[in-house]
């Protein structure tokens, strides 16, 4: 069957970046800490709303990726931006210093408007390309980590929005920006009619799973590939996470020990979080799904996750050194971003295409226990001075993640009558 004629597949690209730099605002989030720690908020605290955030986007996923064949993904879509900008909106009008409301507003409101959004433009996007799998999910999430970037330095030091509008002002603006890109971008999120395959495409006879089949939920999670990529995911993007939440704090006192005068050692920071750490985030999610439709989804990511481990261990000799600092930043950000296009595509491979709009979800709670985990780690040693340890536990787990990979093998289907 051929593709109509009356749709470019690559509009659902270009749909897809638009979401996801709004969905990317929670990645946004150490621009607005310096703020609130003003405000007379503990670095526990700023962690605390990043981690609700977190866990709220990924339980919300598993219920959205329920309702997207129900509702379709243009809705599925247009209600995920409704739900983060209005959470945004709130919280910007009712009270941007308050702990309780910031809490409610852009942790739990805002992350479900993620969660509700998130799987649409994977799904969607692996349906119209199935020849390039893992580069048009890295394509499609690397608006995810490019948004960062610009709400950040939006927020900062391109806009100066916090110090124009205060945290209210910037919230507000946030909010109606993050609906309103969305909105748009929902407008091609739709799947290609029944039986298409771009022309002359040919399933592969190699791949890492059962394609010819595709496992349910329920299969999915009686299986110990599952479990096993659930421990790697988790750990791995807790330990990108908690880097996020930090990749500001720890660095900043560690190049005033080293002799910068504060400012300039929040500038300094600022950039390694705002530029390096973001833009290899972006290139990180586009070059690892490339590189796994040539070397396969299951080596990529014990490559990625294997030296995460080691940059992770590493770190804390290189971010009181201003160029060290900038090259530690893009490794971990690289392999950070790397998850989001590896993991999609990998429980495809695994557990079949049709479905992993439903699977996924299940996989990605795992980034919900490592965004409370590692925040939260990262925050309370963070408090106790101890930043080197946070990084070095996140840098271990991930050399263990690894190693879980290397044990995952082709899940076998058994028709048990379930199914």
């Amino acid at each position: 069957m051929h593709q109509p004629r009356m749709f470019n597949r690559w509009l659902v690209v270009l749909g897809a970046v638009l979401i996801q730099l709004s969905l990317g605002a929670i990645y946004a989030w150490s621009v607005f800490t310096p703020a609130l720690e003003k405000a007379g908020w503990s670095k526990l605290d700023t962690q605390i709303v990043f981690a609700v955030g977190l866990a709220s986007f990924a339980l919300t996923m598993v219920w959205a990726g329920r309702r997207l064949a129900v509702w379709g993904p243009q809705k599925l879509a247009a209600l995920g931006g409704l739900v983060l900008g209005g959470g945004y909106l709130l919280t910007g009008l009712l009270g941007a210093e308050n702990f309780w409301i910031v809490t409610l507003g852009i942790g739990l409101i805002g992350g479900a408007g993620i969660g509700l959004g998130y799987v649409v433009p994977i799904a969607v996007g692996m349906r119209w390309f199935p020849d390039r799998k893992g580069m048009i999910t890295g394509l499609a999430v690397a608006g995810f980590g490019f948004g960062a970037m610009g709400w950040v330095k939006m927020a900062g030091t391109w806009g100066h929005l916090i110090e124009r509008f205060d945290l209210s002002g910037t919230f507000i603006a946030y909010g109606i920006a993050f609906a309103v890109l969305v909105l748009i971008g929902s407008n091609w999120m739709h799947m290609p009619p029944g039986g298409w395959r771009p022309e002359g495409y040919v399933e592969p006879e190699d791949h890492d799973g059962d394609e010819g089949h595709d496992f349910s939920s329920a299969e999915m999670l009686r299986t110990s590939q599952f479990y096993l990529i659930f421990l790697t995911f988790a750990v791995s993007a807790g330990a990108g996470l908690m880097s996020i939440g930090l990749m500001k704090l720890y660095p900043m006192e560690a190049l005033q020990v080293s002799g910068l005068g504060a400012a300039e050692a929040s500038a300094v920071a600022g950039t390694a979080m705002a530029v390096f750490f973001s833009l290899a985030n972006g290139v990180g999610r586009i070059a690892w799904g490339s590189l796994s439709d040539l070397f396969g989804r299951r080596w990529s990511v014990i490559v990625m996750t294997a030296s995460q481990g080691v940059f992770l261990l590493a770190f804390s000799s290189m971010a009181g050194q201003e160029y060290l600092l900038y090259l530690g930043a893009t490794l971990i950000g690289f392999n950070f971003g790397g998850n989001f296009a590896l993991f999609p595509t990998l429980t495809a491979d695994l557990f079949g295409t049709g479905n992993v709009g439903q699977n996924y979800p299940f996989i990605f709670l795992s980034y919900g226990v490592g965004g409370i985990a590692g925040p939260i780690l990262g925050g309370m040693l963070g408090d106790l001075g101890s930043f080197p340890l946070a990084f070095s536990i996140c840098g271990a787990a991930c050399l263990v993640g690894a190693a879980c990979t290397f044990l995952v093998k082709p899940p076998r289907h058994v028709h048990n009558g379930s199914g």
